[in-house]
């Protein structure tokens, strides 16, 4: 288990050194982005392949970002946790908005987001990202265009994109991902609107999360994977209240197969519940996004970690997302500040029946009895 150490360099810089207790793993990720075969070894007399995960939530680095962007490069939402996740060999956030500097913008729509795909795409590959969900409420903002340059420039930098495509099968189709015998599927869904965003027999689009599609997509995902991971851009804005479709649709994967459900597009924190053989995360919050909310400015990354198919724990690195204070570059937390994000998780994530512990200013969920 990890035992973090933060510690201030020159000015307000945060530096991260972090002290992984558990051995690490990894599965196959797209050229550019490899970190070695899922690792496999020996506890008493049965051989073990350990998969680690990371996700986060929300990206997006136009907006109110762009400026400071220009200012600091595009590397700099990474800096203070480009350490957080070497030692992971998956790692997944939602891509909010399109990378293009084309198309039109989508008319009637109060925010339309993008960023520019040469900038973006590189760093979210020197990050360490190898795969992102574009099934969200931004993903056409603009247009078809925009989501061929999106995915063009992630393909370009080897990162793997689910959850939208030129039609449905596309937009529904799982991605793989297979390196050293250990295959992980992901699969993404939108339940936001505009309607027109979702893609339909002939049109382009994300993956609407409808409940027969989705459990025919985990089962089928589950044939050719011994993980599976399914996101979804649900909910409410703003809130840590559930909707009871999000709770519906998050079994509904589980019983079908899946092993861990991420959740996006509150943009605040949202509960945990371990179900079943399974562990839903309802909302990851804000992760580096271009606004000045001054209701996301907490959030955390997850760290997920499987053996041989089955997750058997979570770790939760609070990080501080508040950009008035971070500007757009997340900053993990520590003492008092660490232990109110793991608090309030805990207090949305006990009537779920998930318990939390405080493990140094980082929140684990042991997932092994």
């Amino acid at each position: 288990m990890y035992l973090p150490q933060w510690f201030f360099t020159s000015g307000s810089r945060l530096g991260v050194v972090l002290l992984c207790g558990l051995a690490s793993a990894c599965v196959s990720t797209p050229e550019g982005a490899q970190r070695g075969d899922a690792e496999r070894v020996l506890s008493g007399e049965r051989a073990v392949t350990r998969v680690k995960l990371s996700a986060v939530g929300d990206i997006m680095l136009g907006g109110s970002a762009a400026p400071e962007m220009q200012k600091y490069g595009y590397d700099h939402p990474f800096d203070a946790v480009r350490e957080v996740f070497q030692e992971s060999h998956l790692v997944f956030g939602n891509l909010e908005g399109p990378l293009t500097d084309a198309g039109q913008a989508e008319h009637d729509k109060r925010f339309v987001f993008r960023s520019p795909p040469q900038s973006v795409a590189p760093a979210l590959s020197n990050a360490g990202f190898n795969i992102v969900s574009l099934a969200n409420n931004h993903t056409l903002d603009y247009g078809v265009e925009g989501l061929q340059h999106t995915m063009q420039a992630l393909d370009a930098v080897g990162i793997h994109h689910v959850g939208a495509g030129m039609n449905a099968d596309e937009a529904r189709k799982p991605v793989i991902v297979d390196r050293g015998g250990a295959r992980v599927a992901f699969l993404a869904y939108s339940l936001t609107f505009p309607e027109n965003f979702w893609a339909g027999e002939n049109t382009p689009g994300t993956a609407f999360g409808h409940e027969d599609h989705l459990r025919a997509d985990v089962a089928s995902a589950k044939l050719g994977a011994d993980i599976v991971v399914v996101s979804f851009h649900w909910g409410r804005e703003a809130t840590t209240e559930l909707r009871d479709y999000q709770r519906a649709l998050a079994h509904t994967a589980v019983d079908a197969g899946a092993v861990l459900v991420l959740g996006h597009h509150p943009h605040v924190l949202q509960g945990i519940e371990r179900y079943k053989n399974g562990l839903i995360l309802y909302s990851l919050g804000n992760f580096a996004f271009g606004s000045y909310s001054r209701r996301a400015t907490r959030s955390v990354i997850a760290q997920c970690t499987f053996e041989n198919g089955q997750l058997i724990s979570l770790q939760l690195i609070p990080i501080n997302v508040n950009n008035v204070e971070v500007v757009f570059q997340p900053l993990p937390l520590i003492g008092e500040a660490a232990d109110e994000v793991i608090a309030g998780l805990q207090g949305l994530s006990r009537p779920l029946g998930t318990g939390i512990q405080n493990n140094n200013g980082v929140g684990v969920v042991n997932l092994v009895d």
